[in-house]
């Protein structure tokens, strides 16, 4: 006994000497696990069986595909399941050692990661946060509200353009099939309420002077600089403003952005995220440079508004922090900011103007652009800008073509800003004019390597065709793509868009002459007609209209017109009556 202690201690002595000198011994047979430990049978079944995974797929026959294949540096399985027409239908990782599913991923979440929940994907976590979030949400209705009527419209406006902070808290949890038809109704209901001011002339809800104008003023500028200490020290850069930055890279370099940005093709030059993904290539340019394929899917002007923060903080050419891209956020909020409080000024005198202002301000989806750092400020930028100008065709018709080539949506708008303040010819032909001419300076950048049709034609593919096919789950015209039982929706989309069209060429008649007021409320009315049609979807995208049906709320109801004083009719005298 003694002497098999002994060589037990003996052993022990050996196996720590070796563990010291960095050599662990190697256990053989039996002693050693497996690797893997489980069975691919096994791990499909676990993941079968797993609730979210088993609740999605009794949508899709019996009859499935399942890969499973294991991964030895991470010790995880990845699962893959395929259902004939509607494709790869449900993914995820199953733990080797514990057999427990890390990752179940399901219907849209399969092939949108910004689908899955990340906390904080869009924007960060402070902004995300119920503190911050909820915050500004306060701020927004106490300081526009009416606090005298609880129950007025204007305070009904104000709750439908917070509401869709419901949608987003389920979008936040990766619940895309509730948190997508919660867009609608606001979206419907504010679509109608524009209609309605246009047709109306005003609607009724005008400025109601709760707070002082020195006391929103100020919150307006402790705000304006809240948002933006919460964008440099608590956001991120998601693709699109990371597309910027590329883009205006490509323009100060002498090349024409479209065709030209990195991809995950040639040399890997970086490390692999915990996807196993390496998005660090080297570039035709002979540049290690993070890649985004597909960032070049905006109109030039998306591109060319970077080009100051580019020039004045360059970039490393890997998706790090960017700081060219906070810097252009951060321009655009600000101009967004000095552009209403100008129209203000313009249209309701310094009441006006403060609430204008700090309407921007307390807005959370404002601040979620900011956050985001994305190109979506600049639409309504130039559209306000161009508002507070709009006495002047040429302004409106260049702010016009400015806005509509950044991202496509405001080129609806150039037939009512064409018809302001009544359809005439020759304020129409200075329009068109302008709106040609800064067409031609933005798209000038397509003669860079002197070649203008192959850029042009380059330009048309990565733009305006790719987003016509695009599909995405952040809409329902596009859910029977899933063959989960969903109904295809898009026969009344392509119905929806046509009305659209229409509506678009309509009000350049209609109404005839046309106030500011029905100007903003037309303006925000074909901006939400466009969202509603729209397949890819996003929050991002409210303060496209935002401004303008902030304006048609809140300012002032105009005076109604006198009646003429008519002299009155007087009767003849029975003197001046000729008598037989």
């Amino acid at each position: 006994m003694a002497r098999v202690l002994a060589v037990a201690l003996a052993a022990f002595a050996l196996a720590g000497s070796a563990l010291a000198a960095g050599n662990p011994p190697k256990l053989h047979g039996s002693l050693a696990p497996p690797s893997p430990r489980l069975q691919a049978a096994a791990v499909k079944r676990i993941f079968l069986l797993h609730p979210k995974v088993a609740d999605w797929l009794r949508h899709y026959p019996r009859r499935r595909q399942t890969d499973a294949n294991f991964t030895k540096a991470t010790k995880l399985w990845t699962v893959k399941v395929w259902a004939g027409p509607a494709g790869e239908v449900a993914t995820g990782k199953v733990d080797d050692t514990s057999g427990a599913v890390t990752e179940a991923w399901t219907g849209p979440q399969v092939a949108w990661k910004m689908a899955r929940g990340y906390d904080g994907a869009f924007g960060g976590r402070e902004i995300n946060s119920y503190g911050v979030w909820l915050g500004f949400c306060a701020l927004f209705l106490l300081g526009l509200g009416d606090l005298r009527r609880p129950f007025s419209l204007r305070n009904l406006d104000l709750l439908a353009l917070l509401s869709f902070s419901v949608s987003l808290w389920f979008f936040n949890r990766g619940d895309i099939f509730t948190s997508v038809p919660l867009v609608y109704p606001p979206l419907v209901y504010l679509l109608g309420r524009m209609v309605w001011s246009a047709w109306r002339g005003r609607l009724g809800t005008g400025a109601v002077p709760v707070w002082p104008v020195w006391l929103l003023a100020a919150a307006t500028v402790f705000a304006a600089g809240f948002r933006i200490g919460l964008n440099v020290r608590a956001s991120n850069v998601i693709d699109v403003g990371y597309s910027g930055v590329i883009g205006a890279d490509r323009i100060a370099h002498g090349q024409v952005p479209y065709g030209h940005f990195p991809v995950e093709i040639g040399k890997a030059c970086g490390p692999a995220d915990a996807d196993g993904e390496i998005r660090n290539h080297v570039q035709t340019n002979g540049r290690c440079e993070s890649a985004n394929p597909q960032g070049d899917t905006y109109g030039p002007v998306a591109y060319e508004a970077y080009l100051p923060g580019y020039l004045a903080l360059g970039w490393t050419g890997k998706w790090d922090d960017l700081p060219a891209a906070h810097f252009a956020s951060i321009a655009f909020d600000l101009l967004c900011l000095l552009g209403l409080a100008l129209v203000g000024l313009r249209f309701g005198g310094t009441r006006l103007a403060v609430t204008l202002a700090f309407a921007w301000v307390a807005y959370p989806f404002t601040q979620y652009v900011s956050s985001s750092n994305t190109n979506d400020a600049l639409p309504p930028l130039f559209l306000i800008w161009g508002f507070w100008l709009v006495s002047s065709p040429a302004a409106r018709g260049a702010f016009t073509a400015l806005s509509g080539w950044t991202k496509f949506a405001p080129l609806l708008l150039a037939p009512l800003w064409a018809s302001y303040p009544e359809r005439r010819l020759r304020p129409t032909l200075v329009f068109a004019a302008a709106f040609l001419a800064a067409s031609l300076a933005a798209f000038s950048i397509l003669g860079l390597d002197g070649h203008p049709l192959g850029a042009a034609h380059e330009f048309w593919k990565r733009t305006i065709s790719w987003q016509l096919d695009r599909r995405s789950p952040f809409s329902i015209w596009d859910w029977r793509q899933y063959h989960a039982g969903l109904p295809d929706l898009h026969i009344l989309q392509r119905v929806l868009e046509g009305a659209l069209l229409v509506g678009a060429v309509a009000v350049y008649f209609v109404p005839r002459r046309k106030s500011p007021l029905q100007l903003a409320a037309l303006t925000a009315a074909l901006l939400l007609g466009f969202e509603l049609v729209l397949t890819h979807w996003f929050y991002l995208y409210l303060p496209w209209f935002f401004p303008f049906a902030a304006f048609a709320v809140l300012a002032p109801a105009a005076a109604p017109l006198p009646a003429p004083v008519r002299a009155p009719v007087e009767r003849p005298r029975q003197e001046l009556v000729g008598v037989d």
